[in-house]
């Protein structure tokens, strides 16, 4: 199904039925398809809507560059329109960023929280980034100096080209310019102090060979957030709810049926 929120279609399949109503939140740059067998498992008993975020599978592009402000509201948006609140929540990675927004600032949304390989606390910058970033602004500089002469033809563009693939992440790179706005909008966004605002009962699960958002990362969320456990995947990375499948729908099962 399609629903217009916030200004972008969003495509969202709502599943199952009981009295626990789920919904899940997908990492940056996929979709609900890497939800599916989540959804598959919990709508035995529960009632699961789980969406395409704007920009993403086969939902619509969002009508400006949106930062997770914007994500969060066209969540809420769309979750009201189904009657789909309160519920719990399991997010990964992009989408825990979306959840810790939403959680921090309205304590109604979330019943109980399921965060994996959550982003949402920015990496202190190395050395080596430190000077990867100097010299992509540098390159920026000679770039912009070429193009505002007018003499050289598409090799600025080229460059340019070279330079994104050379300094940026491969996130970035995959992405296309409009895209590229609300990717550095999203990461720019530090929710460390937001985790203490969280109410809600969260159980993380973390990979500990996790190299996107790291173990210490689910270490820092577990003592900010007031009411959090954490449950480490021995083996896992940044997809270990997907490696670890049976386990993880097990875990979050429980946790959302206990008292």
């Amino acid at each position: 199904m399609v629903s217009a929120s916030c200004g972008a279609d969003v495509y969202y399949e709502r599943t199952g039925s009981g009295k626990k109503r789920v919904v899940l939140l997908h990492g940056w740059g996929c979709s609900t398809e890497l939800m599916r067998p989540v959804a598959q498992f919990l709508s035995r008993d529960m009632e699961v809507l789980s969406l395409d975020f704007p920009g993403f599978g086969k939902s619509g592009r969002p009508p400006e560059p949106w930062g997770v402000p914007e994500y969060a509201e066209c969540v809420r948006e769309l979750l009201e329109k189904e009657d789909f609140l309160p519920c719990d929540v399991i997010a990964h990675s992009f989408g825990a960023r979306v959840a810790i927004f939403l959680a921090s600032r309205d304590r109604s949304v979330f019943e109980k929280m399921v965060l994996t390989g959550a982003a949402g606390i920015r990496k202190p910058q190395t050395e080596e980034g430190r000077k990867r970033q100097e010299e992509f602004q540098k390159a920026k500089v000679w770039i912009g100096r070429m193009r505002r002469m007018k003499i050289f033809g598409s090799l600025p563009d080229q460059l340019e080209k070279k330079a994104r693939e050379k300094y940026g992440s491969r996130d970035y790179n995959a992405l296309d310019e409009e895209m590229r706005k609300t990717f550095v909008k999203v990461i720019s966004l530090d929710l460390s102090d937001a985790l203490p605002d969280i109410t809600a009962p969260t159980l993380l699960i973390w990979g500990d060979q996790d190299t996107e958002t790291p173990l210490w990362m689910g270490r820092k969320m577990e003592e900010r957030i007031p009411d959090a456990g954490l449950v480490v995947f021995e083996g896992g990375t940044h997809f270990a709810y997907l490696e670890q499948s049976a386990r993880f729908n097990t875990i979050t099962h429980h946790f959302f049926v206990e008292e």
